[in-house]
């Protein structure tokens, strides 16, 4: 990336200064000048009035001052200190060039071998990662920027033409903007990947959408940093800005389905209804959390097939998260026979109590048991209680540990559970011939 960079900004300084200083070069004097007579020069003189004026007023025009900047205050500075005032370019303007490159160069080397060497062992002595990452992110964009004002000074140094200068002004505009817009970009970079690792070791449900959080703000900084530096360079940044919207326009209502899938995966993130790894039910979905991404959202049923949800579905559905119960609650009805009597039924209703709050992992304050109704065919005793885990094998293990305690203790009160019957009573003259059939079919098996 240094390398590139570097690269990249040669590229820069080149491109700026090589068509200027190939335009310069010595004024030759034409070999014959053609002689003007006596005769054409009252004809010729209002045009040459006319030319006049117009090399008067650029002439004037060019040598409209620009204001300097920084660089160019701290070498006029440099110039009058050795009292410089040449025009031209001296061997002291040389020896002050040379004198600022070498200057450049072991300052960017006592910075990155010193200083940041320093840094980096002084970051990891504190407790905190976020230093021994931004550290070194921040160490190349620095070496960077101190070449640059090193390579820019000394061509401030030169006394070069108007329009060398304009060049060399708009590539050193250009230079420090990525020079400053790359040192800023990545101690963004380290900061965001240091809340990613905060967020994993901490579980948060946010870490699952770190990786394109990082991605779009990137994508956002990055565009701020072109704009800017096109504003640097003086263009309207305005004009740029409404030509984008009309063109966001179109691809917006071109994308409507895209942008709502973005748009809800922001909203999953920002709620954190479920994380990778959990049971959720989406809708008419439920299984496991495999993937969250900007589209849509995928879930692992128990069939082990694969269903993918789009988010804008995921935000607008109600989420049933199985995997943050607090506990689980577990409601049944036990049927006895209509031949238990009272004391009987009160005497087990006591015991299936006790049994259920003997369990450790029950909520006491939960349990109700009660005899509740008399069915068609069974005396229903009901009961309802929460367990603390929420895990559903526990609780499954729970529930039959409580079960056959159930049937043991209704089996030594001498009482049956009850299963669905019928009795059918038979009055009047037909059932009376039904009877009398019924018996003589008993008394002679033959027909």
């Amino acid at each position: 990336m240094k390398r590139m960079f570097l690269s990249l900004l040669a590229a820069v300084v080149l491109g700026m200064s090589l068509p200027s200083l190939l335009a310069q070069g010595p004024a030759v004097a034409p070999a014959n000048p053609s002689p003007v007579t006596t005769e054409a020069a009252p004809a010729t003189a209002e045009q040459a009035n006319t030319t006049t004026a117009a090399a008067v007023a650029v002439s004037t025009a060019r040598t409209i001052p620009r204001p300097p900047d920084l660089l160019e205050h701290i070498v006029d500075s440099i110039l009058d200190l050795f009292n410089v005032q040449s025009s031209g370019n001296t061997t002291a303007h040389w020896v002050i060039f040379a004198v600022l490159l070498v200057g450049a160069l072991l300052l960017r080397r006592v910075v990155t071998g010193v200083i940041f060497h320093y840094l980096k062992k002084l970051a990891a002595k504190t407790e905190t990662t976020l230093d021994d990452k931004l550290f070194p992110a921040m160490e190349a964009p620095v070496a960077t920027f101190i070449m640059v004002v090193g390579i820019f000074a000394a061509l401030k140094v030169l006394k070069l033409s108007e329009e060398t200068d304009h060049y060399i002004s708009a590539g050193s505009t250009v230079a420090f903007s990525l020079v400053i817009f790359w040192g800023l970009l990545r101690a963004f970079n380290a900061i965001l990947d240091h809340a990613n690792e905060i967020a994993v070791e901490r579980q948060m449900g946010i870490a699952a959408f770190m990786p394109w959080i990082k991605k779009s703000l990137v994508a956002v900084f990055a565009v701020v940093g072109v704009l800017l530096v096109i504003q640097s360079l003086g263009y309207n940044v305005s004009t740029i800005l409404q030509g984008l919207g009309i063109g966001g326009l179109a691809f917006a209502l071109a994308a409507q389905d895209t942008i709502a899938n973005l748009f809800g995966s922001i909203v999953v993130a920002t709620d954190q209804p479920f994380k990778i790894g959990e049971s959720v039910k989406i809708g008419a979905h439920e299984g496991v959390v495999e993937d969250i991404g900007l589209r849509s959202t995928k879930l692992r049923p128990p069939g082990k097939n694969l269903v993918i949800i789009p988010n804008k579905t995921v935000a607008a559905e109600a989420i049933i998260n199985n995997s943050r119960f607090i506990g689980r609650r577990v409601e049944q009805v036990i049927g006895l026979t209509y031949d238990t009597t009272a004391e009987q039924m009160e005497t087990i209703v006591q015991d299936y109590r006790k049994i259920i709050t003997s369990e450790t992992d029950i909520d006491v304050s939960s349990v109700h048991v009660y005899f509740r109704d008399y069915n068609a065919s069974s005396l229903d005793i009901w009961l309802a209680y929460n367990t603390t885990t929420p895990d559903f094998a526990k609780q499954m293990a729970i529930r039959q540990r409580i079960n056959l305690a159930l049937m043991r203790v209704t089996a030594a009160r001498g009482l049956s559970f009850a299963f669905p019957t019928s009795v059918m009573h038979l009055d009047g003259p037909v059932a009376r011939q039904l009877v009398a059939g019924q018996n003589a079919t008993d008394t002679n098996p033959k027909r």
